[in-house]
């Protein structure tokens, strides 16, 4: 008889570069009730197809939205792709571009190759943010989307939002927030970043990030319907004859899970969340600086600092998951899974490879 070799996943102790974490305990339990149910079959699926109304619902309203049209999306490389096919599908060019920032999510690079888009990436300012002179200069009669971040994966960084609306909708082209990894801090400070404070066309959300959800449960968020019908194909085999997403086939679990994380922890249970891991940050970066090493000053929770780099091949050696920005400097993510506890291991270990 074949013997069946029980795996078990790492635990998150030492993962300090991840901008995923352990989902709500609520959140883990729902899924597994939905595992081979599809979402891209609304009509088949109609429970899911449920679900994944109610969290788009809730979706847009922590992102500010009070009428959202959206979907549950595999996570912020799926939605950025969609948003820029979306643009490309509704504009009259036949020479299409993109405007977006250097710090943008490489899932931009692909929604350009993928899509035959000319990218056009634009350089940050001194604080990490998109710089606005320069998106001016970039966009043309043949922009159709300009993408900003909010809370950008190497500084966590919030760009001017309001001003990039506007450079891109005198443009005559859509307005793009990625806030794949933000949003669902960003409602708890005084940055502008949502639909609430910008006219923007679309968001990229992730549930399965700061949110707790189960991977893969990302959201894909637009203003207005026509954004969707932009996306959509016939579908003519399956009970739903019409389809927007991209991925199509998908487990009804990210749905599941990410609407009981919602539930559970909008809007207390986040705040809270972000508070101590916005304290952890804080911590970190002014322990970094009494140790003589530069640190980033961290806008939401994510802390790059400079660091010898055997210093942190050191550290990997000793089983911390640290990661690098593209200009070389050490980079952590406080995520809910982070505890102060943690925090100080990796400290300790940093001293007795420096000393």
């Amino acid at each position: 008889m074949q013997r069946v070799r029980r795996r078990t996943p790492q635990d998150f102790d030492r993962v300090l570069s991840s901008m995923c974490t352990v989902p709500h305990p609520a959140a883990r339990e729902e899924a597994l009730g939905f595992l081979s149910t599809n979402p891209g079959d609304p009509a088949t699926y109609e429970m899911v197809a449920e679900l994944e109304d109610e969290a788009v619902d809730l979706l847009g309203e922590i992102a500010g939205l009070d009428s959202p049209h959206g979907y549950l999306a595999s996570g912020g490389t799926e939605a950025n792709i969609q948003a820029v096919r979306a643009a490309r599908n509704m504009a009259s060019t036949t020479d299409p571009n993109i405007v977006a920032p250097e710090s943008a999510h490489f899932s931009v690079t692909k929604a350009a190759e993928v899509l035959g888009i000319e990218l056009r990436t634009i350089p940050v300012d001194d604080a990490f943010r998109a710089d606005l002179d320069a998106a001016a200069a970039a966009v043309d009669a043949d922009t159709v989307v300009v993408i900003g971040v909010a809370g950008t994966t190497e500084y966590g960084r919030i760009d001017p939002i309001g001003a990039l609306t506007q450079i891109a909708h005198e443009s005559g082209a859509r307005m793009h927030v990625d806030a794949s990894w933000g949003g669902f801090m960003l409602p708890f400070t005084d940055h502008e970043w949502s639909f609430t404070d910008a006219p923007i066309d679309s968001m990229a959300i992730d549930p399965h990030k700061f949110g707790q959800a189960p991977v893969p449960a990302g959201g894909f968020l637009a203003r207005e319907q026509e954004t969707l019908d932009a996306l959509a194909v016939d579908t003519p085999y399956l009970e739903t004859t019409s389809q927007a997403t991209l991925t199509g086939t998908r487990s009804g679990a990210g749905v599941a899970g990410a609407l009981a994380a919602m539930e559970a922890l909008w809007p207390d249970g986040y705040r809270t969340s972000y508070r101590e891991q916005m304290d952890n940050a804080t911590y970190l970066a002014a322990e970094f600086a009494a140790r003589g090493i530069e640190t980033v000053d961290p806008v939401l929770p994510l802390v790059a600092a400079s660091l010898a780099p055997s210093t942190f091949e050191s550290l990997r050696e000793q089983g911390w998951r640290i990661s690098r920005t593209a200009s070389g400097e050490l980079r952590i993510v406080c995520m809910p899974h982070v505890s102060r506890e943690s925090l100080n291991s990796f400290l300790a270990d940093l001293d007795r490879i420096r000393s």
